[in-house]
């Protein structure tokens, strides 16, 4: 699915709700599992794209030897300032940069690593040879991407609450851009066309989102995501109204009180000819 101007911009107060609620819902569980992997090729020199407000940069500061230099890097400064302001547990160097256009030498990082940001990327062929381009002989790109909005049912309530707070016009963000990147064919298809010769090894992981209350996922979804801007663009309004609809469905369907549901993603590796 194609991308809508605004489905990438990460400002105002969408970054901190991000980093507040979306994180610890969904994002933390597979940023361990991801720097877990990336600690495993024990790269000497990491770059990290699309790194938001640092969820996996803080997992792979804590799991990385301390000989390993991790550059994160993002292309909306809000994101990152929280990053930098949420801290890592040792010294990471942060950098506004275009996934697209990364401001590095050939061969200068042994891996890339992404978390989440993939589906963002508005040519995903010219993002991957970039991050091929800036690989090292052997080294590896590494990244994760939500399977469909079908597999993760947080998102999927969220989508159907606000089709009938807006039938007229229901926001599409979250089946369109997180979810919209699911299919593994072209996944592979794309990591081809910008490069990478080798097959690439993708795993479906599913995991559990746990929220204390409903409102959490209302809250995370509706106002930690570009979701925020596509609700208040519909005439009349309100993303605190439409927060409140989510929740009461979430609590229909999930319950009253702490809450959990399936979530579901992909996790690819894919390395460079040593010879190239």
């Amino acid at each position: 699915m194609a991308m809508s101007d605004g489905d990438d911009t990460f400002q105002g107060l969408v970054p901190e709700v991000y980093e507040q609620f979306l994180v610890p819902l969904i994002f933390q569980p597979y940023a361990d599992d991801l720097a877990t992997r990336v600690a495993a090729f024990a790269p000497r020199r990491v770059l990290e794209i699309a790194a938001g407000t640092g969820v996996l940069t803080r997992a792979m500061a804590m799991r990385l030897p301390t000989e390993s230099t991790i550059v994160a890097t993002d292309l909306n400064p809000p994101m990152l300032q929280v990053a930098q302001i949420r801290g890592t547990s040792r010294p990471v160097s942060w950098r506004q940069a275009d996934a697209m256009r990364l401001p590095f030498a050939d061969g200068e990082f042994d891996a890339v690593v992404c978390q989440f940001g993939a589906m963002f990327f508005p040519d995903k062929a010219r993002a991957f040879a970039e991050a091929r381009r800036v690989l090292a002989p052997g080294g590896a790109l590494l990244f994760n991407a939500w399977d469909r909005i079908e597999d993760n049912e947080f998102p999927l309530v969220v989508t159907q609450a606000l089709a009938d707070v807006f039938p007229d016009d229901p926001p599409t963000f979250m089946a369109r851009v997180p979810h919209g990147y699911h299919d593994v064919a072209v996944i592979r298809r794309d990591l081809a066309s910008g490069g990478f010769g080798e097959a690439p090894i993708i795993e479906t992981l599913a995991r559990r989102s746990r929220a204390d209350t409903p409102r959490v996922p209302a809250i995370a979804f509706c106002q930690g995501t570009p979701l925020r801007d596509e609700i208040q663009s519909r005439a009349g309004a309100s993303v605190a109204a439409a927060t409140d609809a989510v929740a009461e469905v979430l609590s229909v369907r999930f319950g009253q009180g702490a809450i959990d549901g399936r979530i579901q993603a992909h996790v690819v590796a894919v390395t460079t000819h040593r010879d190239r």
